[in-house]
Parts: structure tokens; C-alpha cells; sequence
């Protein structure tokens, strides 16, 4: 009986042994996968960062003015052309 008893105890000590090797591993495997997320949320950060200063440099008012005579032929038209539109239609 006792033999029993040993041999259970032996097996159930080997599960639990098995089961935190196991736990470690997939332990290990989530922390690397959070690290290279980690990584790429970084990489994501530079990026928003660089396309913000390329959203503030095409959006500046003298590039715009540039673009518009230069590429577009545009021109401010005279003084006399102009009208000016109120809210009330007045």
C-alpha cells in the first residue's frame, strides 16, 4: 500500500513539475511577443511623428502660395474682381 501510495505521489510530483516547465515556456513566449509589439507600437510612434512634420510641411502657407503659382499658373486676381460674400446675403 504504501508502495502505492509513493508511486501516486512520484506521478502527481512529475505532473506539477511538467505543468510549471510548461507555464514558463508559454511564460517566455508571451513576454517576447510583447516585447517585439512593444517594438512595432515604437516604430509606429516614429512614424506618426515623421507623417505629422510631413502633414505641417505641406500644409505651410508659403509652399501653398508656391504650388499654386508655380505648378497651378495661378494668380491673385485685381482689386476690382473681387467680391466679397456676407452671411446674411446682403
Amino acid at each position: 500500500m504504501a508502495r502505492f501510495i509513493n508511486i501516486a505521489l512520484l506521478l502527481a510530483m512529475l505532473a506539477c513539475a511538467l505543468s510549471v516547465v510548461t507555464s514558463q515556456h508559454k511564460a517566455r513566449k508571451l513576454f517576447q511577443a510583447m516585447e517585439a509589439e512593444q517594438e512595432h507600437a515604437r516604430q509606429l510612434d516614429v512614424e506618426f511623428g515623421q507623417l505629422q512634420l510631413e502633414l505641417k510641411t505641406w500644409a505651410d502657407l508659403p509652399r501653398i502660395e508656391k504650388t499654386a503659382r508655380e505648378e497651378l499658373k495661378m494668380r491673385m486676381p485685381e482689386a476690382d474682381r473681387i467680391i466679397t460674400a456676407t452671411a446674411g446675403g446682403r
